[in-house]
């Protein structure tokens, strides 16, 4: 029959596997807070692994505050950066991209012409040739002529533009301006697209409109290409689209496309699939990016990585021209108040015109960072590798070595992940495998306090009439001493019992019986308790005790011992007290026996004693009641008195067979802490004797000594005892060899 209890109950790797099956499904669902963790854990990564060496391909012509007080502030005449790209041409820079737009024409370079002719005609000047030259000189000043020439010139300038990528913001465009604007981007299309079965490119980044350069500047250049930024949600910027696609066409970015007349024109091709991006190739080179075509940003530091020299040097000729000589040149403002500032992983104030140059920097040395499809069955088989592994150990550890072993986990799986991603630029993920360990670690700690401080209840429940409070709470620091089942151990018990009780509760009323009987049990079990004694149950009126468990006392010879004359002392009391009340005088027998036992929880899964079993304990059972056959108060076993003769002073009683038992064992009446000599036990001496006597099978002279003992203490009941045995012996001696042994024959 199958326990549905057992099925149903919560357990360290229940909740284990539940916490990895949950971090699976939120994997797959990819909530957007967990998302922007792991993003943040990447800039964390990228920065702790430093700066990355950058190639000597990219510079930037920086539009600086050294620039503004030179040139006069942004923006500058056209024929101003016309004469930027003749410095770049002398200096034979290879090529030349732009990161502003010149979406509208100059309109200033003519105007002292106009100015002229304007006064000729004030004048009424009529003349042909003077016309000629005013309207040649007024194209010839034109600035925006100026700049289209000297790109014209440079054959080597791919200028940016941007997107309208939010339907809104091309709203005021009509169809026929689009038109016109496309016409003006036409030499920056992908000009090779495959498509796959059925693509899927809805991924892909849409443009409703584009900003593009003036006709004049767009027909000069070479080619061009888009420089929008795509934060993500937090607002940092961490990848560069290579496709946006508008209309039927799709179009590179500007990175994308200044890279075509710096490696001299490879193919450029992009492939569409059913996922969305397949791939994007310049020449030889495949570039990793994701379905919506964005490529990961490997940023090589923060700002200033790339080498910068101010437009305003390059134009007067204070820059060395062999820095720029076969170089990618950026023209891009880094002065503060007129460039767009950019967050990135490095730095919230990072320019603009630098994200291009790494991303050109990354797809000339190939240095990508790599997320391949097969690393999310990494991250899933990381999420239940580590959080099984902490699940299985954490409930077979303490609570000092489970943090500190959780905490080194953790610290060694977010170690090897940065390692993996320092020197492999792959990117695996972080969150969620820390996030597992973190919370299967909680999961595991709160069900183990939980569960532990239950157990706790339950111990306090189960022996706070048992044990001491000290005991209790030492035995709670590992509730796990208490799991059902026995453990041998040597220990030592003890059985009291009343003489005669049925006798004397004949005497009394039932309240009185009941008052005597619990005033007698609470006495003694504060004696019992004082030792740290367990009480193992009350047997109607006898008491059963053992010592040396739950907790381990090497000394528990000792305390029973203690703990037994404690007993005999606190019994005196009450009967001096019980004699001005008029009450019956009690007498007790203690049995006291050490040795191996079993002790543990006995009995079944829903009720249990913690209790002792063994020979070792029907003995001391036995010595309680050879307590009446020899009239004495307190008698322990030979393996009890080789643990405590040092330390108090007993008499060999004699060597029985008990009932139910082939070998004969020593027996010692316990008489009082301490170490002989003792005037109160000069007796003690006459008595050895008497019984060595008794062995040897001289009867008389064993009388004589033992009636010698009753001088010195009038009325020993086992000196009685022996003179008795003695005469009998005397009178019947025993056949065969005799070993002095008597043999009980009641309990």
């Amino acid at each position: 029959m199958v326990d549905r209890n057992r099925i149903f109950s919560i357990s360290p790797l229940k909740i284990s596997i539940a916490i990895v099956l949950c971090a699976g499904v939120l994997y797959f669902l990819n909530f957007s807070f967990l998302q922007f963790l792991e993003l943040k854990a990447l800039d964390l990564r990228m920065r702790s692994r430093g700066e990355r060496p950058q190639g000597e391909h990219v510079v930037i012509a920086a539009i600086d505050e050294k620039s503004l007080g030179e040139l006069g502030r942004w923006p500058w005449s056209r024929t101003t950066v016309a004469h930027l790209v003749d410095a770049l041409k002398r200096a034979n820079a290879k090529a030349v991209g732009f990161d502003v737009v010149f979406a509208e024409a100059d309109g200033s370079g003519g105007r002292e012409f106009e100015e002229i002719a304007l006064q000729v005609e004030r004048i009424g000047i009529r003349d042909s040739r003077l016309e000629g030259l005013i309207r040649a000189g007024k194209e010839k000043a034109g600035t925006d002529e100026a700049l289209a020439r000297s790109i014209k010139d440079a054959a080597n300038i791919t200028l940016g533009y941007f997107f309208h990528t939010m339907q809104k913001d091309a709203a005021h465009m009509s169809a026929e301006a689009v038109r016109e604007a496309e016409n003006r981007i036409s030499n920056s299309k992908y000009p090779i697209v495959q498509f796959g079965t059925t693509p899927d490119i809805s991924m892909l980044v849409q443009a409703f409109g584009v900003v593009p350069n003036i006709q004049a500047l767009s027909e000069a250049a070479q080619n061009s290409g888009y420089f929008n930024a795509f934060p993500d949600a937090d607002g940092v910027l961490r990848w560069a689209p290579l496709v946006v696609r508008m209309g039927e066409d799709f179009y590179p970015s500007l990175s994308l496309s200044l890279l075509l007349p710096y490696l001299d024109w490879p193919a450029l091709s992009l492939e569409l699939g059913q996922a969305g991006v397949d791939k994007v190739r310049i020449g030889d080179t495949e570039i990793p990016t994701d379905e919506s075509g964005r490529l990961l940003i490997n940023y090589r530091g923060p700002a200033g990585t790339f080498p910068r020299y101010s437009a305003a040097d390059i134009i007067s000729g204070r820059t060395d021209p062999e820095l720029l000589k076969d170089r990618i040149v950026l023209i891009g403002a880094t002065a503060a108040g007129i460039y767009d500032l950019r967050v990135t992983p490095y730095s919230a104030v990072y320019p603009g015109v630098e994200v291009h140059a790494n991303v050109i920097d990354n797809i000339l040395k190939q240095d990508f960072i790599r997320r391949p499809g097969w690393t999310g069955f990494l991250d899933l088989l990381s999420i239940a590798v580590f959080g099984m592994a902490l699940g299985i150990w954490l409930p077979r550890v303490k609570a000092v070595p489970g943090f500190l072993g959780s905490a080194g986990l953790l610290l060694a799986s977010v170690g090897a992940n940065v390692f993996v991603f320092s020197r492999c630029n792959l990117w695996l993920n972080l969150v969620y495998p820390s996030l597992t360990m973190v919370m299967v670690y909680t999961g595991v700690t709160v069900y183990k306090y939980v569960s532990e401080e239950r157990e706790r209840k339950k111990i306090r429940h189960a022996f706070q009439y048992y044990l001491t409070s000290s005991v209790i709470n030492e035995m709670l620091k590992d509730p796990s001493r208490l799991k059902l089942g026995g453990d041998k151990k040597e220990l030592t018990v003890m059985f009291s019992d009343i003489r005669g009780f049925t006798t004397i509760s004949e005497g009394l009323t039932p309240e009185e019986l009941v008052q005597m009987l619990n005033e007698y049990l609470t006495g003694m079990t504060e004696v019992v308790f004082r030792y740290d004694g367990l009480l193992d149950k009350y047997i109607g009126d006898a008491i059963m005790a053992v010592f040396g468990a739950p907790l381990s006392q090497p000394d528990h010879a000792v305390r029973a011992c203690k703990a037994a004359l404690g007993m005999m002392e606190r019994l005196g009391e009450f009967q001096r007290k019980w004699k001005e009340e008029g009450k019956p005088a009690l007498r007790i027998g203690i049995g006291i026996n050490s040795g191996e036992m079993v002790v543990g929880n006995m009995g079944s899964e829903m009720r249990f004693d913690y209790t002792v079993m063994g020979d070792n304990v029907n003995l001391a059972s036995r010595l309680e009641g050879i307590n009446k056959e020899y009239g004495t108060g307190i008698v322990i076993g030979e393996s009890t008195h080789a643990r405590v003769a040092d330390r108090f002073i007993c008499r060999e009683l004699d060597s029985v067979r008990v009932k139910g038992k082939k070998l004969p064992v020593r027996i010692f009446e316990l008489l009082a802490e301490g170490r002989m000599p003792d005037e109160r036990f000069t007796f003690l001496a006459a008595f050895e004797e008497g019984l060595s006597r008794y062995k040897q099978r001289n009867w008389d002279e064993a009388v004589s000594l033992f009636e010698k003992v009753l001088e010195m203490k009038p009325g020993d009941p086992v000196s009685e005892l022996y003179i008795r045995r003695c005469m009998e012996l005397r009178n019947r001696p025993p056949e065969g060899e005799w070993d002095g042994v008597y043999t009980m024959t009641k309990k």
